[in-house]
């Protein structure tokens, strides 16, 4: 195995950055700060973008089948949720939701208005934060959590609406706030509460993304083969524009960073030219005594290299620190703060930082390589 003293060139960089040891920190820091820049608002745009898909993943199975105002369609009648309900079998379930607003009375004769939805499969749509969501929804109310605190409702308290009493079987957990079904002011009631017969909506929830989208084609394919009877939204669409917003200020982000990499590069160009302009003499009596250009060249870029090398991992260390940092003082779970992808900055920020140093070494050593020895010592 090789030590460090086989390799005289590097012993003889790390001499000459130690002899002027503030100027080498202050090269080096500002490889810190770039490095530390880059990383950071690479990883923390990252995160952001992680924590919000991770939030929303779930929505991007739902597909939104409303009737097409624009056609004069005013409902759905039960012959489009019986083929929505073909299309989207084995691959999903097809709920059918009526809805309506109405004001809801609570115990002790507080009220106020809410949504009210009509379904026989809650379910499939909607989760218990206290009491049960049925999968068969046959009598009783579920509450939003909003209108539930608002009104003072619990589970097993009796609601009026439009003259009906309902006895509440569940608080309804608060729902995903671009889900066009929200249910945190809503009241949701069995289909027969209702007198109407056709449908305002179904909600299509698959059993993936890709199967949302697909079964948003077949929808549109088979219900507005003559005319655009139904509107259809995917709400996968609108996390693919999320993603395509965080992607976008990503590169914003690693964009400020870069800049504040390459100003340290320049920083680095400028010590590694004022060291050879003041280290003139020491080069040329190296070059009289048969010192090859090779070697000055070789031991000025390696410098200028440890310097990046250096500052790019204090950065590294930095940027980690920073990133969990923002996990403690952040809701962001530690499983998002950790991906791998997170990683990918980090060593893009360090690579970076030494390629920038690399660079701005080059000129300077090969100026002070080509100095001719009998200029140098007279200098």
């Amino acid at each position: 195995m090789k030590r460090l003293a086989d390799f005289p060139t590097v012993l003889m960089a790390l001499r000459n950055l130690r002899r002027n040891r503030l100027r080498s920190a202050l090269a080096a820091l500002g490889i810190v700060i770039g490095v530390l820049a880059i990383a950071t608002l690479g990883i923390f745009g990252n995160v952001l973008q992680l924590a919000a898909l991770d939030s929303l993943g779930g929505l991007g199975n739902q597909v939104i089948v409303s009737p097409n105002a624009d056609a004069g369609a005013d409902s759905l009648t039960a012959r489009d949720v019986a083929e929505i309900q073909r299309v989207t079998e084995g691959r999903g379930t097809a709920v059918p939701i009526l809805s309506d607003g109405a004001v809801v009375s609570g115990p002790g004769g507080t009220s106020s208005f809410g949504t009210v939805y009509g379904t026989n499969d809650p379910g499939a749509l909607f989760e218990a934060e206290a009491g049960t969501v049925p999968e068969q929804h046959r009598q009783g109310a579920l509450v939003g959590t909003e209108l539930a605190d608002q009104l003072g409702i619990q589970v097993g308290s009796v609601v009026e609406i439009a003259g009906n009493d309902y006895r509440v079987i569940g608080v309804l957990a608060e729902g995903e706030s671009i889900s066009p079904v929200q249910p945190d002011d809503a009241v949701v009631l069995p289909e027969s509460a209702f007198a109407a017969d056709d449908y305002d909506q179904v909600v299509v929830q698959a059993d993936s993304g890709d199967q949302a989208r697909a079964i948003a084609d077949d929808v549109r394919d088979r219900l507005n083969a003559r005319e655009d009877r139904v509107s259809v939204l995917a709400l996968s669409s609108v996390l693919d524009q999320i993603d395509e917003f965080f992607g976008l200020l990503n590169q914003f982000l690693l964009g400020l960073g870069t800049v504040s990499l390459v100003v340290a590069g320049v920083a680095i160009f400028n010590v590694m030219l004022m060291s050879t302009t003041e280290r003139k003499g020491e080069i040329g009596l190296l070059r009289a005594v048969g010192v090859q250009k090779e070697d000055i060249l070789r031991t000025l870029v390696v410098e200028s290299t440890l310097l990046g090398v250096v500052g790019g991992v204090v950065g590294v260390l930095f940027s980690i620190g920073a990133t969990l940092v923002l996990w403690y003082v952040s809701p962001i779970e530690l499983e998002v703060v950790l991906d791998p992808s997170n990683g990918v900055y980090l060593v893009v920020a360090f690579g970076f930082g030494v390629l920038i140093s690399l660079a701005s070494g080059l000129y300077p050593a090969w100026k002070a390589a080509n100095l001719e020895p009998v200029e140098a010592l007279r200098d």
